[in-house]
C-alpha cells in the first residue's frame, strides 16, 4: 500500500466538493490519510467556493512497483525552498573513492539538458567534502569550474567521487562542488560571474544540486583542446585563469561511468491534471533495452544533430533547434497571439489546447504532440507540477518538464549502442 496526508485550507471558503479519487463534501480545511494499494496515479481533486470565488487544485498520488536496482524514485514538489515548481528531482550518494565515507543529498534536480552531478556545497557536511580529492590540470593546479545555464550560473571546484544511484555506481568521478568556499575557488572569476545570476544557493538554484543525465558524456568537450573563457579554470590562491583540461577529467554524466545499463535513461512521470499536482512521483530507469524494465517497445525514436537539436514545427514555422529538457520549468515557445504575465509565462484566458510536430534531424521519424498551456496566474500557490508555457528562443522550441508529463522518454547518449540504434537520440 502507498499511504499520503492530504492537507487543505481555503480561506473565506464555504464549502469544498472533492473529486477523483476521493468524493464527497468536505470541510474547508482539514488533514486526511489516504491509502491505495493497486500500482497507479491516483488524482485527489479539490474545488472550493466562497465570497471571493472559487477555486480547485488537486494532488496526485503515485502507487508503483518496488524499484529494481537500475531505477530510482524521481518526486516533484515544492522542492527545499518550498517555491520550487515544474523540477524533478532524486536523491544522489556521493562518497569519497574507494570508501565507505558517504553523504546522500536529496531535492538534487535531474536535468536531461546538460551533463554531470553538481551538488551545493551548503548540501554537504564538511567531513564528506573535504575527503573529496581536488581534479588538478596537466600543470598540478587545482580546477575550479563555471557551469552556464539559461537561469545563471554555477561556480565551484571540481573534485572526485564515487556517485552512487539506487544499484548503479560510477567510479572516481569528476563532479562539481557549487559555492565551494575552500581556498583557491572562493572567489568566481570576473569571466563566469559576468554570465548571469549566481545559483550558488538553495534559493535561487531551487535544489541542492543538478544531475545531468542528457546525451552528452562531458559538458565541454572543445575545452580538451583550448583554455575557453567562462569554462574551465586553474586556480591558486592568487585567482582563477581559463584552463585547457582532458576528457577524463571533466564533470561527467555518471550514467556513462556505470558498468552496466550505461547507454542512456528513461524518465517515467504521471500525467497532470487541470489545475496541476501538488506533487508527482515518478521513476528514472537506467539503461535502454539493457532490462525488462527499460524497453524502448512502441517508443519513436528521433535522432537529434551533433548538439542534441531536432525540428519542430508549430504554427507553420519551423524551429530546428528544438530540444527536450526536464529542467526547464515549462514549454518555451514563441506565440505573439498568447497573452504574457509575470517572468515571461503565457497566461491565456482559458486553458490552450496546442499541438506541433517534431521531426528527427535525419527526417526519418516524424510525429504530432498535442500539448495544452494553462494560465500560471490562476494555480493555487500550493501546486508544485502544471501543464505552463512561456516565450521562448526565436530558433527553438523547448519541450520542458511538462512534456515529460505521461510520458516515459528515453535518453541516449552519444555514441552508446542501444535497442533503437546509436544515440544521440530522443525516444518517445
Amino acid at each position: 500500500n502507498q499511504t499520503s496526508t492530504l492537507t487543505w485550507s481555503a480561506t473565506n471558503a464555504s464549502s469544498c466538493t472533492a473529486s477523483g479519487a476521493w468524493a464527497g463534501t468536505q470541510a474547508t480545511s482539514g488533514s486526511l490519510a489516504v491509502s491505495q494499494a493497486a500500482t497507479g496515479n491516483y488524482t485527489y481533486g479539490l474545488s472550493c467556493t466562497g465570497a471571493g470565488g472559487s477555486i480547485s487544485t488537486s494532488a496526485v498520488l503515485s502507487v508503483v512497483a518496488a524499484l529494481s536496482s537500475n531505477a530510482m524514485a524521481i518526486t516533484v514538489d515544492l522542492g527545499p525552498n518550498n517555491n520550487s515548481f515544474n523540477m524533478p528531482f532524486v536523491s544522489v550518494t556521493v562518497c569519497q573513492p574507494g570508501t565507505a565515507l558517504c553523504q546522500t543529498v536529496d531535492h538534487v534536480q535531474l536535468d536531461t539538458g546538460s551533463y554531470g552531478l553538481r551538488l551545493l556545497a551548503s548540501a554537504m557536511n564538511s567531513t564528506t567534502l573535504a575527503a573529496l580529492p581536488p581534479v588538478n590540470n596537466a600543470l598540478g593546479t587545482p580546477v575550479g569550474e563555471c557551469e552556464q545555464f539559461v537561469s545563471g550560473y554555477t561556480w565551484g571546484s571540481v573534485r572526485r567521487a564515487d556517485i552512487k544511484l539506487s544499484g548503479e555506481t560510477a567510479l572516481a568521478l569528476p563532479v562539481q562542488i557549487v559555492a565551494d568556499q575552500t581556498s583557491p575557488y572562493a572567489n568566481v572569476p570576473g569571466s563566469c560571474s559576468s554570465v548571469g545570476n549566481d545559483l550558488g544557493t538553495v534559493s535561487s538554484l531551487g535544489a541542492n544540486g543538478i544531475l545531468g543525465v542528457g546525451l552528452f558524456n562531458q559538458d565541454c568537450a572543445p575545452c580538451a583542446l583550448n583554455p575557453i573563457s567562462g569554462r574551465y579554470y586553474a586556480c591558486t590562491p592568487s585567482g582563477c585563469t581559463s584552463t585547457v583540461l582532458p576528457l577524463a577529467s571533466q564533470v561527467a554524466n555518471p550514467v556513462a561511468a556505470f558498468a552496466v545499463d550505461n547507454n542512456g535513461v528513461a524518465l517515467v512521470l504521471p500525467s497532470v491534471p487541470p489545475g496541476g499536482a501538488n506533487s508527482l512521483t515518478g521513476m528514472l530507469v537506467f539503461g535502454i533495452g539493457t532490462q525488462s524494465n527499460n524497453q524502448l517497445g512502441s517508443a519513436t525514436v528521433y535522432a537529434t544533430d551533433s548538439v542534441g537539436n531536432f525540428k519542430t514545427t508549430y504554427n507553420n514555422t519551423a524551429y530546428n533547434k528544438s530540444f527536450i529538457d526536464s529542467g526547464s520549468n515549462g514549454l518555451f515557445f514563441d506565440d505573439l497571439s498568447i497573452p504574457v504575465c509575470s517572468g515571461g509565462f503565457y497566461c491565456p484566458v482559458s486553458t490552450l489546447p496546442l499541438s506541433a510536430v517534431n521531426t528527427s534531424a535525419t527526417g526519418a521519424a516524424s510525429g504530432t504532440v498535442n500539448f495544452t498551456v494553462e494560465n500560471i496566474v490562476s494555480l493555487a500557490n500550493s501546486v508544485a507540477a502544471a501543464n505552463v508555457g512561456g516565450t521562448g528562443l526565436t530558433t527553438g522550441f523547448d519541450w520542458g518538464l511538462p512534456f515529460f508529463f505521461g510520458r516515459t522518454v528515453f535518453v541516449a547518449i552519444k555514441g552508446a549502442s542501444t535497442s533503437g540504434g546509436n544515440g544521440p537520440y530522443w525516444a518517445y
